[in-house]
């Protein structure tokens, strides 16, 4: 399966953010495996900070319009897209007025976690799978980068499982130092439940805040990446005690062709798992 196909799920991307180690990898991995023949789509959140004038950010009108129900709220979903002409890649945003048109990323002037940051990666994390079915792309794995992505390995192996294009994705998770200290409430819990999703489904979540959400995360992921140098110390020991397959921090010299190889052995684990069927 030298073709198959990769859907990263990022939380911050060059030249969209600001610079930071995550957001260079989001950048240029999904260029790196694209040029070795793998198919690829890349999504983001539409932050408020990004300037759409000069990043050239353009509505998708087939892929929006389609509302998200949340705590009993509709929340109508918009797609844009922008090109990194140099990469010949191209990045999905997921986009709403409530949640992604303020101008900081998840605290606001004073530094204040967002009350509403449990509702917008709930909201994202939803919003990537819609769009992917829209698309009616079937990847063959989801990468998950940073906490806001981190529902995505949840939703997938919960409320979409028996979905066509999702019932063979394997999903790896990179972890990184992105920690945050804020615990959501209870009711935030109680906001993740959609359709097909359990009392027992939402009880990998006991609480809503980092530690919480990324241990989650590799429950429901099928590999781990640790994608910075150091990472919280708990989720570290967690992802290890999972016995699923890791790999460790790799240098920025040498992580493309080492996530590619991991990608390989995860792809070939799917293939053994179809021929025993």
């Amino acid at each position: 399966m030298s073709k198959y196909k990769v859907l990263f799920v990022a939380q911050e991307i060059v030249p969209y953010l600001c610079d930071s180690p995550m957001g260079q990898i989001c950048r240029d991995l999904p260029q790196g495996i694209q040029e070795k023949g793998r198919e690829i789509r890349t999504f983001m959140p539409r932050f408020g900070c990004i300037n759409e004038r000069r990043n050239q950010l353009h509505e998708v009108i087939r892929l929006s319009g389609m509302n998200l129900i949340i705590d009993d709220t509709d929340h109508p979903l918009i797609i844009k897209v922008a090109s990194i002409q140099s990469a010949r890649l191209q990045v999905y945003f997921i986009d709403n007025e409530d949640y992604f048109q303020r101008k900081s990323i998840f605290t606001d002037k004073s530094g204040e976690f967002f009350a509403d940051n449990d509702e917008r990666a709930i909201f994202y994390a939803r919003g990537v799978i819609e769009t992917v079915k829209k698309l009616g792309w079937s990847p063959d794995i989801i990468h998950v980068h940073g906490w806001f992505s981190s529902l995505v390995p949840f939703y997938i192996k919960t409320a979409f499982k028996n979905n066509p294009l999702f019932s063979d994705t394997k999903i790896i998770c990179s972890l990184y130092d992105d920690d945050f200290t804020k615990c959501f409430s209870k009711e935030s819990v109680k906001k993740l439940k959609y359709d097909g999703i359990t009392d027992k489904d939402i009880k990998q979540y006991k609480s809503l805040d980092f530690v919480g959400m990324m241990k989650a995360a590799i429950d429901f992921s099928d590999g781990i990446i640790q994608g910075a140098e150091k990472i919280n110390a708990e989720v570290m020991t967690y992802a290890k005690k999972s016995n699923k397959p890791f790999l460790a921090y790799q240098t920025p010299d040498r992580y493309i062709n080492a996530y590619s190889l991991f990608y390989d052995e995860i792809v070939d684990e799917l293939i053994n798992e179809n021929a025993v069927k």
